[in-house]
């Protein structure tokens, strides 16, 4: 009786279709007794933690249903509207093309020809009688109507949902809604894992660890993000007379994950499995074959829908759009990150916030880059067309200011609008003659934000091509409507002519990217930040990875996410290969810092160099970026600091990794409350020791110093791989051309500059024996 009572403390798992690794069906779990409610084993743990944090990023239950509720009405709304336009009004009395003539009592000569708005409304069953008679307007009503009860239930499923979501929350997590906005996902994600040491929301693991729910969360974008990385999926495209032009739509994104990920035919069996029959070597081809017969079928899906998402890509955008336009002409030539440039430029493991953060810090400098280059034939035509429109509607404006019967003339306010629009496009075209950009330091500065930049990039920031293809990733915004507007044609030639030849690659990229993680499910290799499987020799990974060219992330990103994740989730444990990673670049960095400049002398120049960089933020991390950037320019050019001597010279690498080891060295007693977990070893603290950071109260700078911390990272390892790629080329590129262009060498001996004569010999010494000093004190720190 006893071992009876003691058996039902157990719950054998052995429901199939759960979330069950293999092997896994028979597990016994201790469940305590108290702790049996609806959040034990969870069986969609994917759909668990995405709502979860699509619920906090979201900021509550109330918010996310009125803009669910708001989705419906705007449905409703366009295609009431538009109906109404098409069947309801009678344009030729609206445009005044047919007389309308008002008899009555009391109506006076003047107001009989006056036309009224509801002179130009049909009557209801006029209008009733022509929707009734147009087939092709029921049959898109029907249409539309389908789909909104298709929408109206999935809001109600949504409710019911995240109204569950909503008690986790509250009874689980311990957040009461009117404090949700008051934590950041990393706290809301420190509950979640020691939620599972009691309830066991996870069935297969006893602990979860960060790296666990971004697995859920980002399981499908992650192989998304790998597989642009590696040009598996056709989104590059070579036109003739255009060249190579980028095309990636939501519409195009949306038929990728219906084919591969959640779809009928997907490769995936569930959410969290890849089918068995994918990982498989021998069928490989038939299985291209299969997956090449699907995309034609969702190809020719695509073109038989084609006409009806057309017409309601083009309702919405007018909508959507028009009023824009009208009152800010200009917003057209505002820039964007495009959705390529989204996946291209996205970390494994980056949740959406971290990616909107990293990218909105990284918006100014790269639309000063792309500013910095201008046309002087524009520059002229844009000045003459704007002053030629300017005085026209000087004279439009004075005429109708002296009488406003000119209003009345016909024509006269669409001329004002349309050479109001005219000026202000012509503006936007002349450049502010008194700016000076840098195109070299603005490149270095955008990288330091969006982590990612093609070798081939250095040193030529002044090209045209390096521009062209930065435009790819910061796209125009009126480049964007028109690719979302044409989206709908040209999907279906891309499914059908481009990636049915990729089925193949597809194919082998599943299977050999794909690994099961316990409790996880199958996710991306990549995902797994994994230096040994796919690390990059000639990025800091030599001796350390095992990877061919073809296993290999390209441009880093591998080694880039890790230091990301790391830094973004202190607590978290690499595994032992990722470690050894972190510990050799802690060491590099300190080594290289003995060759930097003292951190206070880069504070110092911090207000100099962001002037110099046109940075109007007083943010500190945002002037210690700039610092950083411009101090190898300050040196090389042969600058004269506070005290008169001359600096010495020193790269971008010596100083991000001075600035770094600053932070990794200097330790106060606020930060003892952070212990080291038992087990990890010194390199994961790394990054996690900030003591800036600590001594900050307000979570937005904590954030944007460990954001400025990942930039700082990004320079510096770019500069590292630049030196591993190019050994005999020792300095970094922007030092290079600085020598190049103004012929100047950092002096290695005390000389004359400029008629400037140097201090004499003894407080010289004295100088750098002050220097000394406070570098030395840097590092007893």
């Amino acid at each position: 009786m006893a071992d009876f009572e003691a058996y039902q403390e157990y719950q054998r798992i052995d429901d199939p279709q759960e979330d069950s690794p293999p092997g896994e069906e028979d597990l016994l779990l201790h469940v305590p007794e108290g702790l049996r409610d609806s959040w034990h084993h969870i069986k969609n743990l994917d759909n668990f933690f995405t709502r979860i944090y699509h619920f906090h990023q979201k900021n509550g239950f109330a918010c996310m249903m009125l803009s669910e509720c708001f989705e419906l009405v705007q449905l409703l709304f366009v295609v009431t509207f538009t109906t109404f336009l098409v069947n309801c009004v009678e344009y030729d009395v609206l445009f005044a093309n047919r007389a309308v003539n008002h008899t009555g009592p009391g109506q006076s000569p003047t107001d009989r020809n006056k036309v009224t708005l509801p002179d130009a409304i049909l009557p209801s069953q006029q209008c009733t009688q022509r929707i009734q008679d147009n087939s092709w307007i029921i049959f898109l009503l029907i249409m539309a109507a389908v789909f909104w009860i298709y929408r109206l239930i999935k809001v109600f499923c949504n409710v019911l949902s995240y109204w569950e979501i909503r008690q986790f929350y509250i009874k689980a997590l311990k957040i009461r809604k009117d404090e949700l906005c008051n934590f950041t996902w990393q706290e809301v994600q420190e509950r979640l894992i020691s939620l599972q040491r009691e309830q066991q929301m996870c069935i297969h693991k006893k602990e979860l660890t960060e790296l666990d729910i971004y697995h859920r969360i980002l399981r499908f974008k992650n192989y998304l993000v790998a597989m642009v990385n590696k040009s598996v999926l056709p989104v590059q495209l070579q036109l003739p007379l255009l060249g190579n032009v980028v095309f990636l739509t939501q519409g195009l994104k949306y038929n990728f994950e219906l084919l591969l990920f959640w779809g009928p035919g997907s490769l995936f069996q569930n959410k969290w499995n890849l089918h068995p029959k994918y990982k498989r070597h021998g069928n490989r081809l038939e299985l291209a074959q299969q997956l090449s017969r699907i995309i034609l079928l969702m190809g020719m899906a695509n073109l038989l829908l084609c006409p009806f998402i057309l017409v309601w890509q083009v309702l919405y955008a007018f909508f959507s759009y028009t009023e824009v336009i009208r009152r800010e002409p200009g917003s057209l030539g505002a820039r964007r990150w495009s959705l390529y440039g989204r996946f291209y430029l996205r970390h494994f493991n980056e949740l959406d916030h971290e990616l909107h953060g990293r990218l909105g810090r990284g918006y100014k400098p790269t639309s000063k880059y792309m500013n910095s280059f201008t046309s002087p034939l524009l520059t002229v035509l844009a000045k003459n067309v704007a002053f030629f429109s300017g005085s026209v509607l000087a004279v439009l404006i004075t005429l109708t200011v002296y009488d406003e019967d000119v209003l009345t003339v016909q024509h006269i306010l669409t001329a004002i609008t349309v050479l109001g629009v005219v000026i202000t496009i012509s503006r936007s075209f002349i450049p502010d003659e008194h700016m000076v950009w840098c195109p070299e330091q603005l490149l270095q500065y955008v990288l330091a934000h969006i982590h990612y930049m093609p070798d081939h990039w250095r040193g030529h920031a002044n090209k045209s091509e390096t521009r062209d293809e930065v435009a790819q990733l910061f796209q125009y915004k009126a480049v964007f409507i028109l690719e979302e507007l044409l989206s709908p044609i040209v999907t279906p030639f891309i499914l059908i002519f481009l990636l049915r030849n990729k089925s193949l690659e597809i194919i082998d990229f599943f299977r050999n990217f794909t690994v099961e993680v316990v409790g996880v499910g199958d996710v991306c290799s990549f995902a797994q930040m994994d230096i040994r499987r796919h690390g990059n020799p000639m990025w800091m990974s030599e001796g350390q990875t095992e990877a061919s060219v073809y296993q290999q992330a390209e441009n880093g990103k591998t080694e880039l996410s890790l230091m990301h994740f790391t830094i973004k989730n202190p607590r978290w444990q690499p595994p032992q290969d990722s470690s050894v990673f972190i510990s050799h670049l802690k060491d590099k960095v300190h080594h290289d810092a003995q060759s930097g400049p003292p951190t206070q002398l880069l504070l110092s120049q911090a207000p100099l160099c962001a002037s110099l960089q046109s940075n109007e933020s007083n943010i500190g991390p945002e002037n210690l970026l700039a610092s950083v950037v411009a101090h190898p320019v300050l040196t090389a050019s042969g600058l004269q600091s506070r005290d008169h001597s001359l600096m010495r010279p020193s790269t971008t690498a010596s100083a991000a990794a001075s600035v770094l080891a600053s932070l990794s060295t200097s330790q106060l007693p606020a930060h003892s409350s952070r212990t080291r977990p038992h087990g990890v070893p010194e390199a994961t603290l790394y990054l996690s020791e900030r003591t800036v950071m600590d001594s900050m109260s307000s979570n937005t700078l904590q954030s944007e110093f460990a954001s400025a911390e990942m930039s700082l990272h990004a320079i510096y390892m770019h500069e590292l791989h630049q030196q591993n790629s190019n050994p005999q080329r020792t300095g970094g590129p922007w030092q290079r051309d600085l020598h190049t262009q103004i012929g100047l060498q950092a002096p290695s001996t005390p000389g004359h500059l400029g008629g400037w004569r140097e201090e004499d010999e003894e407080e010289e010494r004295e100088d750098q024996e002050l220097m000394c000093g406070t570098a030395a004190a840097e590092r007893d720190c």
